[in-house]
């Protein structure tokens, strides 16, 4: 039998990391819990920037904090 590993997206680990009550962000924000675990496991669900705001607020930090870490890899293309 095949074990599945799951990779969560930047967004949930960093919501791992501070150890966020997903149920919690929903109630608060209105977002499911559905659609929490879409943009915390799923890389090809997109984040909405009205949803990382709501998640931001809900937690307790700034957006660009949540901003930074979810694009931390991305980079400018060089010539």
């Amino acid at each position: 039998m095949a074990i599945q590993t799951t990779e969560m997206t930047e967004l949930g680990e960093f919501l791992a990391r501070k150890s966020i009550n997903k149920a919690e962000v929903s109630r608060r924000t209105g977002i499911s819990q559905s659609r929490l675990s879409e943009l915390a496991l799923n890389p090809s669900t997109k984040l909405q920037a009205k949803e990382l705001y709501l998640i931001a607020l809900a937690i307790d930090v700034e957006p660009g904090e949540v901003l930074n870490e979810v694009c931390k890899n991305l980079k400018l293309q060089t010539d």
